[in-house]
């Protein structure tokens, strides 16, 4: 190598500690530098001369990317990487990387938990019960979750691994994923639909697309309109994924049964969201990818795509896979 160190920033980050990230990073010997940036132009100053970032949540758009001139990788902790430019990271060859397999069974978990508590309305009970209302018909009515439809909105690793944890209680599983082919739906037993067939169909619907712009707002009226009112509607993925004001009313005018939600469109939930008082909405505070070992996971692998490409190699969790060859030629430069 001709550079003697490298310099590998942290945009920004909610963990008590990044020293997984340091251990990593240390034996290819990086000054690691970690700050806590909210603006492009706080970006550009920490980061402007770094050749490795690692980000979660500051903004790392085309403008961001244009003043950087060293960077050789941006990692993102996480799956999906909408704080990132990616377009333009690819055009000025930085690889871009995140962690596809983080999380998995914990998202599938909790989508298949606030699945559970909508259906057997855990929530409504345990509320009512507290308040020293012990009768069972406040729930009314419950239905026999065997024999039920899953509609999964995506069909990725960890709506796959959804698929099978649902189809061990008898619901029977279906999908909309226009990029999933069909031999790996027909493999997990899952029945590829159209969106709207899907809202259609399902009894219960988990929405798992990443947020892009061709997906912002893809569950909206037309789809709400398509649903069984006995339908709940669950989302672990990214709250603008479903339009809140088409869910609102939805909820409000009784065309569907209910929500499960681990993401909401503005994050933390307003005071004033009138989700926040509806006793068939199960609200959470984005906690579907937590548990201490997917944590240190992630931790670990989003410096070790740092390293990977600070060592001349291509990371393992390659996101931008057409970014030029070029790209690990700024390694030696």
């Amino acid at each position: 190598m001709s550079k003697d160190t490298f310099k590998v920033v942290v945009t920004d980050f909610e963990y008590d500690s990044l020293a997984p990230e340091k251990e990593v990073l240390e034996k290819i010997g990086v000054e690691f530098v970690a700050v806590q940036c909210k603006t492009e132009e706080e970006v550009i100053e920490a980061a402007k001369d770094a050749d490795g970032i690692i980000n979660q949540y500051a903004p790392i758009t085309r403008k961001v990317i244009e003043n950087l001139t060293n960077c050789k990788v941006i990692s993102r902790y996480g799956v999906g990487v909408n704080t990132i430019d990616v377009d333009a990271a690819t055009e000025h060859g930085i690889i871009v990387g995140n962690v596809t397999d983080y999380c998995m069974d914990e998202v599938s978990d909790h989508a298949f938990a606030l699945l559970m508590a909508c259906a057997r309305k855990v929530v409504l009970l345990n509320e009512a019960v507290k308040n020293h209302h012990w009768d069972f018909k406040v729930s009314m009515p419950i239905f026999r979750l065997r024999g039920k439809v899953l509609g999964l909105i995506g069909l990725g690793r960890i709506p796959q691994s959804l698929a099978k944890k649902a189809q061990a209680f008898g619901l029977k599983v279906v999908a909309y994923d226009p990029f999933v082919p069909k031999n790996v739906a027909d493999e997990l037993h899952v029945e590829l639909l159209e969106l709207n067939d899907l809202c259609t169909r399902a009894d219960f619907i988990s929405v798992h697309a990443p947020l892009i712009e061709s997906t912002k707002g893809m569950i909206g009226e037309e789809q709400f309109n398509a649903m069984k009112k006995e339908a709940f509607i669950i989302n672990t993925s990214r709250g603008p994924v479903i339009c809140e004001k088409a869910l609102i009313a939805a909820l409000q005018e009784g065309k569907i049964a209910g929500a499960g939600l681990d993401v909401v469109e503005e994050e933390p939930i307003q005071e004033n969201n009138p989700l926040l008082s509806m006793d068939n909405v199960i609200l959470n505070p984005h906690v579907a990818w937590y548990s201490e070992e997917a944590q240190l996971e992630l931790k670990r692998k989003v410096a070790e795509n740092v390293a990977d490409v600070l060592s001349g190699y291509y990371p393992t969790y390659l996101f931008n896979k057409d970014v030029k060859e070029s790209a690990l030629s700024k390694v030696e430069n």
